[in-house]
């Protein structure tokens, strides 16, 4: 069973848990985590989304996950990261690009560059089924395809030019 800290709508904490698939109270909110990883060609790691899972079955996605009851925001980010495709992340390589915040979460938006291979990566089983990396056009007409899950390109649409930003790629 997993467990959420609640926060109000300023992020401040309310000293209360949330169990994960039971509804949320309104004006409370939890921490997700939603991780971009960069490789030096300026691709983006993408994953497949398991055909078992509730929300956005078989469709394509960025790591993503919510930070459980005592964990930081980062150290939800190295761990969904790790979890989701093997990828180990020390702190100094992981940078919080911003905060978007949605009726019943704030999602923090991190960025990291890493070259690895698709074969050295680690999917999680009932989580991911495969991964792959892409340019950021790919995954624009895969979005536009309905390829990609909704609240993952909602969520990048928002932060695309601070991530083109930080990784010196030109608009």
């Amino acid at each position: 069973m997993e467990y959420w800290d609640l926060y109000d709508e300023n992020r401040k904490p309310l000293n209360k848990t949330h169990q994960r698939g039971l509804p949320q109270n309104e004006n409370e909110y939890h921490i997700v985590v939603l991780i971009v990883t960069v490789n030096s060609k300026n691709q983006i790691l993408i994953t497949h989304r398991d055909p078992n899972k509730e929300s956005y079955p078989n469709l394509w996605e960025v790591t993503v996950g919510s930070a459980l009851s005592g964990e930081t925001s980062k150290k939800a980010a190295l761990r969904e990261l790790f979890e989701e495709t093997g990828i180990k992340c020390k702190d100094d390589e992981l940078f919080e690009i911003s905060t978007i915040k949605e009726s019943a979460a704030f999602i923090d938006v991190y960025l990291t560059k890493k070259d690895i291979e698709i074969e050295n990566l680690t999917m999680q089983p009932g989580e991911t089924t495969e991964a792959k990396w892409i340019s950021f056009s790919e995954f624009d007409k895969m979005a536009e395809n309905g390829y990609v899950a909704g609240s993952i390109v909602r969520r990048l649409g928002i932060v695309k030019n601070l991530i083109f930003e930080k990784i010196n790629l030109k608009i």
